[in-house]
């Protein structure tokens, strides 16, 4: 597909552009209104078509934690029968907690952690059915309380028994960008994976203790912009990091219900590395 039609989703789905105006830039770059509409099925997720995941060896469950401001809606997925596990809160993109993300829940929890898929949305009655409801809403949360929420979800798994009270997160997009904020603000952090994730400022930076991944599309332009920075100052604080660009693929290429811009080579790959870390600082 023409990068010019998956720039301008990504614009679509990470700006204020609303899916009128999209609607109309995007028609006018495939020829008319009817090419629009046969490329958009291509373009949104589809969550009908992509393969659920399931193992028998996992339980999940729809739990409630106490958050900054009322309880906290998550999905929490751990292996049956098994104890003294590392804890993972997974985060997720910027429409809520949606299918994908409680399959990418269940799939952590499936490598032996017990893994925790947080709702920023909950202040809100949870994550809408309508994503570009969910990408409104995530635009007026309140920051601090968001963040607040994410730390009192790392201690809930902190303090389970069947947890070894060790703990790591791995964000997507704009979760991505909230796992370089919990390095920032949670010492006790052991690994913190971002997937095309927004920087942590540089000045934040010597506040991080956690082992670092950074995962990035080679033409996402828009996210890769702010790596130098952040790279030089994950340095110059002698932080544990590794940083990865997959040349030729897009921002969520980790996402298989995106047709366009999901890669699976660059998935299966990202998502090894990522797994080799936490079984290497969770265990």
């Amino acid at each position: 597909m023409d990068q010019k039609i998956i720039s301008l989703y990504d614009e679509y789905t990470h700006s204020k552009l609303n899916r009128k105006d999209f609607m109309k830039r995007l028609a006018i770059i495939t020829g008319g209104t009817a090419m629009a509409m046969t490329v958009l099925p291509l373009l949104e997720n589809n969550y009908a078509s992509a393969a659920s995941f399931h193992d028998d060896s996992v339980i999940s469950e729809n739990i409630t934690y106490p958050g900054a401001d009322g309880e906290v809606k998550a999905v929490l997925a751990r292996p049956k029968d098994k104890k003294n596990l590392g804890c993972v809160v997974v985060i997720h993109e910027n429409r809520g907690l949606n299918p994908h993300i409680i399959d990418v829940t269940k799939r952590v929890a499936a490598e032996g952690f017990i893994a925790l898929g947080i709702d920023a949305l909950s202040p809100f009655g949870g994550t809408p059915a309508d994503e570009d409801k969910g990408r409104e809403l995530i635009g007026k949360l309140d920051p601090d309380k968001n963040l607040q929420n994410y730390l009192k979800g790392l201690e809930y798994l902190r303090n389970r028994k069947d947890g070894n009270g060790k703990t790591g997160v791995i964000g997507f997009c704009w979760g991505g960008g909230m796992a370089n904020k919990l390095a920032v603000n949670d010492p006790k952090l052991q690994a913190a994976v971002a997937y095309y994730g927004a920087q942590a400022k540089a000045e934040d930076v010597p506040k991080i203790k956690a082992s670092v991944m950074l995962h990035y599309g080679g033409l996402d332009e828009r996210i890769n912009a702010g790596i130098p920075a952040y790279e030089e100052a994950l340095k110059q604080n002698h932080v544990d990091y590794k940083v990865f660009i997959y040349e030729g693929v897009n921002h969520a290429f980790n996402n298989d219900t995106s047709p366009t811009r999901y890669n699976e080579a660059a998935a299966k790959l990202a998502w090894q590395r990522t797994i080799d870390l936490f079984k290497t600082k969770l265990k």
